[in-house]
């Protein structure tokens, strides 16, 4: 599967900057469905004229919400590994677990109420919808993460070992949001330490003497 394309993005005014940041409040709280255009506008303190005119729609607006948290979200992680992982200890073991640590670290100031992608795609399963192209290429963009580092640990294997973080992390962040136990992020790091260690002995096991 390839990298969903990702959309153009709007070019954010004032105005616009204030709806979005209402809408964004509103959806990830109450859900899609449940927020429209009159409740933003007012919370944004603008007409629905104003909105309209800098969005044209309720759906593009729902495609900058999730567009902007996709966003934060990378530049999240990537600041993440900057701060946490030298060069000394960057083992490919090591960033796969900072993964799942900037995660825990991004769910507990953000993320509350579980990943937006996940809650979004609840609601927006048609691929015909313009903010499916996000969804997705978060999705995609993070198997491709998890399958890259896989590389370094199981050469040979990265795919299925890619596939496995990937569900490892996934299922967490719906834990999560869900609340079914306490800390599942740390859970499935946990987990997913595990695992490596299984494939990294294995590895050495089949190992040529």
């Amino acid at each position: 599967m390839g990298i969903a394309e990702q959309p153009q993005r709007v070019t954010m005014t004032r105005a616009a900057r204030r709806v979005l940041e209402a809408a964004e409040r509103l959806f990830y709280e109450r859900g899609i469905h449940a927020v429209g255009v009159d409740l933003i506008a007012a919370e944004a303190g603008v007409t629905k004229k104003t909105l309209y005119d800098r969005f044209g729609s309720k759906e593009r607006i729902v495609v900058e919400y999730l567009a902007g948290r996709d966003e934060r979200w990378r530049a999240f992680l990537a600041q993440y590994l900057d701060d946490h992982l030298d060069a000394a200890h960057a083992t490919p073991r090591a960033r796969v677990l900072a993964v799942f640590a900037a995660s825990r670290a991004w769910s507990a100031r953000f993320g509350a109420k579980g990943c937006s992608m996940v809650n979004a795609h609840a609601e927006i399963s048609d691929p015909s919808h313009p903010a499916f192209p996000v969804i997705a290429g978060q999705k995609e963009w993070m198997l491709a993460l998890f399958t890259g580092l896989a590389r370094d640990i199981a050469p040979d294997d990265a795919e299925r070992l890619g596939r496995t973080l990937m569900l490892l992390h996934e299922g967490a962040l719906v834990a999560h949001g869900l609340n079914v136990f306490p800390d599942p992020v740390a859970h499935a790091r946990d987990e997913a330490a595990v695992l490596l260690d299984a494939v990294t002995a294995g590895a050495r096991g089949r190992a040529p003497n």
